[in-house]
């Protein structure tokens, strides 16, 4: 099982050493992953003024490595501002197919405040695999994520 606290203190840990954003996204993606059976696949796409952009991920390479705002589950979280538990992906009209083998999609946003600057997206190979403390879990390492990028968008201004 996924343990948020510490995913949350290993990230925070190398935010204190100096890590950037870059090696916090993949050490997220490979804890996430690492962290339940049922995440198949786990990917964090970053977003730009050209959509969403594939950073890193584990699990069967993917076409989709760029997503416009609007398109797919991934393309409507952002545009709905809002995080996505998605049962059952066949009954979706606009679901982007990364592997016939995927039931379900969670989409957690990278956000602070009224900032979306990306999103952990998580497949899975079974129905209905997410749960509400999935979501929470999440949204603390999202959390974490998001208080790093804005950190780092903060010095670049």
């Amino acid at each position: 099982m996924l343990d948020a606290a510490e995913t949350v203190n290993d990230l925070q840990t190398m935010r204190d050493e100096g890590h950037l954003s870059d090696a916090l996204l993949r050490a997220a993606v490979r804890s996430i992953e690492k962290g339940d059976d049922r995440f198949d696949w786990v990917g964090v796409y970053l977003l730009n003024e050209e959509g969403l952009w594939l950073h890193n991920y584990m699990g069967e390479p993917t076409e989709h490595a760029r997503i416009p705002v609007g398109t797919g589950i991934c393309g409507r979280a952002v545009q709905e501002r809002t995080n996505l538990n998605i049962p059952d992906v066949a009954a979706e009209e606009d679901y982007l197919a990364c592997s016939p083998d995927v039931q379900s999609e969670l989409v957690i946003l990278i956000r602070a405040g009224d900032e979306i600057y990306g999103q952990i997206d998580i497949d899975s190979e079974e129905k209905a695999a997410f749960t509400e403390e999935d979501e929470i879990t999440l949204i603390a390492i999202a959390d974490k994520l998001a208080e790093q990028l804005a950190a780092e968008r903060r010095e670049d201004a």
